[in-house]
């Protein structure tokens, strides 16, 4: 190839534009996606102590020392209620991260707070659930069966009760300065946060509530 064929290749807009390319897929990834996969590590390190605290609670399902057991606790309309709750936030909270992508501060701000609301009103029942099995003497020292239970069901409401802490926190921070990038990377963690917790309670409602009463 003569010296000017090679000008004239170096030259092209269309092979400049193709090492741009391959220059920027070998750069750094974005703050967004490196944020996300960071926040995906943390997730399934708390998935693996949620496994811990299942792995327990299938080991002590039957030890009830002669107390109540779980077909006699669980109350299936308060269960029932609580799923629909919580499916239906997660729901509304895919509709927060719709309005931040599009830009949307009223919508955003509304499906956040139906968020907040079907949260709060899940802690509500589950709240009373405890309440209501504590004063028939079903307490989380009463057997094992209902320590692993309260365990297992009681650092769940815990993670949801964070949930909405930070729930509100972006809202605030929303209010104040807006869709930022970071302010967004923290709605795409939040949001992941929160889709996780949907998941951990149906795990929750399948092998406590439907095998524990089935038992």
């Amino acid at each position: 190839m003569t010296d000017a064929a090679l000008s004239h290749g170096h030259s092209d807009p269309h092979h400049l534009r193709g090492l741009q390319a391959a220059s920027d897929q070998t750069g750094p990834a974005p703050k967004r996606i490196v944020t996300g996969y960071g926040f995906w590590i943390f997730l399934l390190s708390d998935i693996v102590m949620f496994a811990c605290f299942f792995a327990a609670y299938a080991v002590l399902a039957g030890a009830t020392n002669g107390g109540p057991t779980g077909a006699q606790l669980f109350d299936w309309r308060n269960v029932a209620i609580e799923t629909v709750l919580l499916l239906f936030s997660s729901f509304t909270c895919g509709i927060a991260s719709i309005a931040a992508t599009v830009g949307s501060r009223r919508w955003f701000q509304l499906a956040m707070l139906a968020t907040a609301v079907l949260g709060v009103c899940f802690l509500g029942l589950e709240f009373r659930e405890f309440a209501d099995m504590i004063a028939r003497d079903a307490g989380p020292t009463r057997s094992a069966f209902l320590s692993a239970f309260f365990t297992l069901v009681g650092c769940h409401g815990v993670h949801v009760t964070i949930g909405l802490l930070w729930l509100l926190t972006m809202m605030a921070q929303v209010f104040a300065k807006g869709f930022r990038a970071d302010i967004c990377r923290r709605l795409l963690c939040f949001s992941l946060f929160w889709h996780a917790l949907d998941i951990i309670w149906v795990a929750i409602f399948s092998m406590v509530y439907l095998l524990g009463s089935r038992a």
